[in-house]
């Protein structure tokens, strides 16, 4: 399906994952989905400190690229004998299609994590090299880049869930933020603010069936569930998916949203005028405050999720993306070496997330899966002027912490918002109810993906 254009985090297309295995250590998914059934063909060396030769590393155009391209020079003065060709590539486009074909493939690329399932016949088994790191880890980034117990991508970055207000709105309705604990609170809050302002909707409701649906997943995700098990069985029709969607149908009966599509002309609208105030999203929305909304710049601020229940996860995953070796790569284990350096190393991640021309201030839309790159204490990237000097980094991690292991996201993922994203947006529309969404959704993802697979 085509992609909305998203601004910075283009990225995030078919990058999710959200639920939660019986358990958060030892074999993280057996018989998982997108499993080829042949041997995996592993790399398990890792060269010198004197290592030597060439690389050609694929990553998406845009200010990700230019980042990257930044901190790989820090990568050159640690090796000086690796030749690294970085460039900006169609990953959407190309990377799949040259997988399969085996011809002009990159040594490494970035790739989204709902993607690596379905082609781990093409790709390296990490698990044997990301063993050293792996109990630092966030066991949600591990979950998602396994399938048949294996390790395919190298975790990169966390993208947590986090409540984003407009202070002086809530301030002005009387409304508390550290007193949004749970889902009903916020809807509480809302009415606050429509009283205060009766052409208000305050809450973000995600028009577009693609970012909806990833949405949809990070709420799920809260509560230990998710579309798919670690066997690939659909799982909607449960509680918890109940629960958010009638939370949905509420918060739309009451007239307590606007359905508006991410960060285009009419969302950006809505935001500015004092319409939308509460915005359940991932991390990666620092981008609107620091870019995109002149008006009200200042006075957006970062707060944990409301949990589903008292005392419940208060975040869960929105997107995230990962490196993969390609397994026909010419220089595999000088790919690995790379991604060794920027994902687990000094000093790579901060390289990566801290200052520099592209962010002076450091990285926001993300933080890294790596525990040790991640300490609240050592911050990454400064507070952030455009939150009012908010310190966004200890937000954003101890979000990351709280974050639930997930189960392996299935191959039929992206196709299966033709059904449930769909459905998603005539729930937002008043079109249908909760339960016709779970099973209609359900009995065509389940005949038209799962059964052809």
């Amino acid at each position: 399906m085509s992609r909305p254009s998203v601004p910075r985090r283009s990225v995030l297309r078919g990058a999710l994952g959200a639920g939660a295995l019986a358990v958060a250590s030892g074999p993280l998914a057996a018989c998982a989905p997108g499993s080829s059934g042949s041997e995996p063909r592993k790399l398990t060396s890792t060269p010198s400190a004197s290592a030597k030769g060439e690389i050609t590393i694929w990553n998406r155009s845009g200010d990700l690229f230019k980042v990257f391209d930044a901190a790989i020079d820090a990568f050159r003065k640690a090796y000086p004998d690796v030749k690294v060709n970085h460039q900006a590539v169609d990953i959407d486009a190309k990377l799949a299609n040259t997988l399969i074909s085996g011809t002009d493939l990159p040594d490494g690329s970035f790739w989204d994590d709902a993607k690596i399932g379905g082609q781990v016949e093409h790709l390296y088994d990490l698990t044997d090299l990301i063993a050293p790191y792996r109990n630092r880890t966030s066991a949600y980034k591990l979950s998602v880049n396994t399938v048949d117990g294996r390790i395919y991508g190298v975790p990169w970055d966390l993208d947590p869930g986090l409540l984003w207000y407009r202070e002086d709105l809530l301030e002005d309705a009387g409304v508390d933020p550290a007193g949004l604990k749970t889902y009903d609170d916020l809807l509480s809050a809302a009415r606050s603010l429509k009283e205060k302002n009766p052409a208000a909707g305050p809450i973000h409701m995600e028009k577009d069936p693609f970012l909806g649906q990833l949405w949809l997943e990070m709420l799920a995700g809260q509560q230990g569930t998710s579309l798919a098990d670690e066997h690939g069985k659909v799982r909607l029709d449960s509680k918890e998916y109940r629960t958010t969607l009638n939370w949905i149908r509420d918060a739309v009966d009451e007239g307590l949203v606007t359905h508006a599509e991410y960060l285009k002309q009419a969302d950006l609208a809505a935001l500015e005028n004092g319409q939308q105030a509460l915005v359940p999203w991932a991390v990666w929305w620092s981008f609107a405050p620091q870019q995109l909304l002149k008006k009200t710049k200042g006075k957006w601020r970062a707060a944990p999720l409301p949990a589903w229940t008292p005392g419940g996860a208060r975040s869960g995953a929105m997107g995230g993306s990962s490196f993969i070796i390609p397994a026909k790569a010419k220089n595999p284990e000088l790919a690995w070496l790379l991604y060794e350096f920027l994902c687990f190393k000094e000093p790579g991640y901060s390289a990566v997330y801290g200052p520099s021309e592209v962010y002076p201030g450091g990285l926001t839309t993300s933080v890294p899966s790596y525990a040790p790159a991640r300490r609240a204490d050592r911050p990454l990237f400064e507070p952030v002027a455009a939150l009012g000097g908010q310190d966004l980094w200890k937000v954003a991690v101890d979000a990351a912490d709280a974050i639930p292991p997930a189960a392996p996201i299935p191959a039929w993922w992206n196709k299966s918002v033709d059904y449930l994203g769909n459905n998603l947006q005539r729930l937002m529309e008043g079109k249908m109810a909760p339960d016709d969404v779970i099973d209609d959704s359900t009995k065509k993802i389940q005949r038209n993906l799962v059964d052809r697979a």
